[in-house]
């Protein structure tokens, strides 16, 4: 369903509903990744991203694919490899590529979404906060770090997780952390990829993730979006 140019987006479910709240509010693990100076600033941002989750009950909104190529923004898309378009957030400083069909979902408390709109389970996330850190080694080695924010953070605490593998990897000068892990609800298992790590003074975090029962068939797709993911100076 459109109007005035967007595509408006209706939860098929209660189910569908949690899904895309899972995505929300990374924030609210990792006031320990700030310094206490940030603290009041991420405090604010967590009772917006409540407010979203409220408004969020019905509807979420869907910015055409036309905005996310005009390259006079910060952000933009351009095909770099087949069956991908890629993202530069020119602002924040990072980039990553997406498959081709999936949607950007406007979500507040979430620098970016996009998402499958027939398989919800199939979507990417980013979120950026400030932090005072240097370096990702310095809260800890990658399975530490990853265990905390997949508890705090990229999962419900009611639903059963486990962490399959967490690794350091370094380019230009950068150091991320990768790390595969499921979570289990009572209806659905999602298996899912993540990305972490620090520069321009933010802390940077890329999920994204399919239904277990896909996960056959997406995983080299997801893992082209993780190998990509990129930050940069600015």
């Amino acid at each position: 369903m459109s109007h005035h140019g967007f595509l408006v987006y209706v939860y098929r479910s209660e189910e569908h509903k949690r899904i895309m709240e899972c995505c929300l509010s990374v924030e609210e693990a990792f006031l320990f990744l700030s310094g206490p100076s940030n603290h009041h600033q991420i405090q604010l941002s967590l009772s917006q991203v409540r407010f979203g989750r409220r408004e969020l009950i019905a509807v979420s909104v869907i910015a055409p694919w036309v905005s996310m190529v005009n390259q006079t923004s910060p952000s933009f898309a351009a095909e770099t490899k087949k069956g991908y378009l890629l993202v530069t957030d020119k602002k924040d400083g990072y980039s990553f590529l997406y498959p081709f069909g999936w949607q950007e979902v406007v979500i507040e408390g979430q620098d970016k979404v996009f998402k499958d709109v027939i398989e919800p389970l199939e979507s990417i996330s980013v979120n950026v906060i400030p932090t005072v850190k240097q370096d990702i080694r310095d809260f800890g080695p990658p399975q530490q770090v990853a265990e905390t924010l997949i508890k705090k953070v990229l999962a419900p605490s009611s639903q059963k997780t486990k962490l399959i593998e967490a690794k350091e990897h370094g380019a230009d000068g950068k150091v991320y952390y990768t790390f595969e892990f499921v979570a289990q609800a009572p209806n659905f298992t999602r298996h899912a990829l993540s990305a972490i790590a620090i520069g321009n003074g933010k802390f940077y975090t890329l999920t994204t993730g399919a239904n277990e029962r896909r996960w056959g068939k997406m995983k080299d797709k997801l893992q082209t979006i993780i190998d990509s993911f990129e930050i940069f100076n600015v």
